[in-house]
């Protein structure tokens, strides 16, 4: 296995729902600009992370990387938390 292989994406999101056992779902915002009128619009997208310790609540700030697929809509884990919900 190379270096290139081990290397896991990582992406930064908010915390939308921690209701589940050792699942989070992290929402990630992005900003692109509308095709035909110019004008800057959020997006965003929904995904399922696995938190092994359920140390996330809602609101927190969390990076998460990929990983194997872990059930069929899983496939990312938990880094770190970057920042704690107020």
């Amino acid at each position: 296995m190379s270096e290139a292989d081990k290397v896991s994406r990582t992406i930064t999101g908010r915390v939308s729902s921690s209701k589940m056992d050792k699942t989070i779902t992290v929402m990630i915002e992005r900003i692109v600009s509308h095709p035909v009128y110019g004008k800057f619009v959020r997006r965003t997208s929904k995904v399922l992370a696995h938190d092994e310790n359920n140390e996330c609540v809602d609101g927190d700030i969390v990076v998460v990387s990929s990983s194997r697929p872990l059930s069929k809509k899983k496939v990312w884990k938990l880094d770190r938390i970057v920042e704690r919900a107020k």
